[in-house]
């Protein structure tokens, strides 16, 4: 048995927002990445109504790490216990508590416990996942509090679409020239810049300068999670344009016996207090979903036909 040293975390804050409702938030996993700034990607591997089995992406002090935890969820006393399996190194061990308190009819408490222990206790190891569990704690903590403080117009604020583009052609070059995003300033208009690293394989950080239709130019920062056996791409900006939020996305390639259907799907989370600044005075709510939708849909479709494309333009040559 390991003599580490367990490292223990406190964190807390109190939102006006129903116990039930920030409930509902933590127990959600499968949205924290549009609602939790260092969350990039989750997928539900196993749930029984009880506990539930996660694969997690999310930054640390600025790289991205790749976990699976187990979660014990526990509606009644509103809390959710949590342990990694395989933590990513330099943990050895990492689990924790969420506890939602009710502070009465429109107020509750929320606190993240966080235990963690890392190989040999160096210092400087346990330094930086402190510091990393730290910012992400309070981070997470934070948007859960701006989020569910709007709980009541949280539809309102939450914009989720797709479209599609039907291919005759193979799914492997339509999904080669999703993947190859490096190469997008070179082939997709609309892309001006495009800086891309790829350490580890399949996970992609990039920057993109992408000229809107009013001729502006909106710079973003994004990480992608490529699963290329199962044809998905997905991405979450870390830095967004001035109306978002948080945005999330997924570039879906299914393959069937007439030919291949391509998808992209977006979710974003508005910012309302830049929309008069961006769309002018007296500008609506409604108005910006539009906007928003269109800008954000008329981009990834020109993609999605480039695509398109390539991959039948290749077929024909084979």
């Amino acid at each position: 048995m390991s003599a580490e040293q367990v490292h223990r975390t406190s964190h807390d804050v109190e939102i006006a927002a129903p116990a039930a409702v920030v409930y509902g938030f933590i127990a959600d996993t499968e949205r924290w990445p549009l609602f939790f700034p260092p969350n990039v990607h989750v997928e539900r591997l196993e749930f029984d109504g009880t506990s539930e089995r996660l694969r997690m992406w999310a930054t640390a002090n600025g790289v991205v790490k790749s976990w699976t935890s187990r979660r014990t969820l526990d509606p009644a006393a509103r809390r959710i216990e949590f342990r990694q399996e395989i933590p990513a190194a330099p943990l050895t061990g990492m689990g924790g508590t969420w506890i939602v308190e009710d502070l009465g009819q429109n107020a509750s408490r929320l606190t993240l416990l966080h235990d963690f222990t890392v190989a040999d206790d160096r210092p400087e190891d346990v330094e930086w996942v402190d510091r990393a569990t730290d910012t992400n704690s309070r981070a997470e903590l934070g948007r859960l509090k701006a989020l569910a403080e709007r709980w009541g117009r949280l539809d309102e604020l939450v914009l989720s679409f797709e479209d599609s583009v039907r291919v005759n052609g193979p799914a492997e070059l339509v999904y080669d020239f999703l993947y190859r995003v490096g190469d997008w300033p070179e082939l997709v208009p609309h892309v001006s810049r495009l800086d891309l690293t790829e350490d580890t394989p399949g996970v992609q950080v990039m920057a993109m300068d992408t000229q809107t239709a009013d001729g502006n130019t909106h710079t973003t920062e994004s990480i992608r999670i490529c699963f290329p056996h199962a044809g998905r791409i997905v991405y979450k900006q870390t830095a967004t344009p001035a109306l978002m939020d948080a945005h999330t996305g997924e570039w879906t390639v299914t393959p069937d016996e007439t030919g291949v259907t391509v998808t992209s799907q977006h979710s974003v989370v508005l910012r309302e207090e830049n929309i008069e600044r961006v769309l002018g005075e007296g500008a609506t709510l409604e108005q910006t979903r539009r906007y928003v939708r269109e800008a954000l849909g008329r981009n990834s479709t020109a993609t999605l036909n480039l695509a398109k494309q390539h991959a039948e333009a290749a077929a024909v040559t084979r």
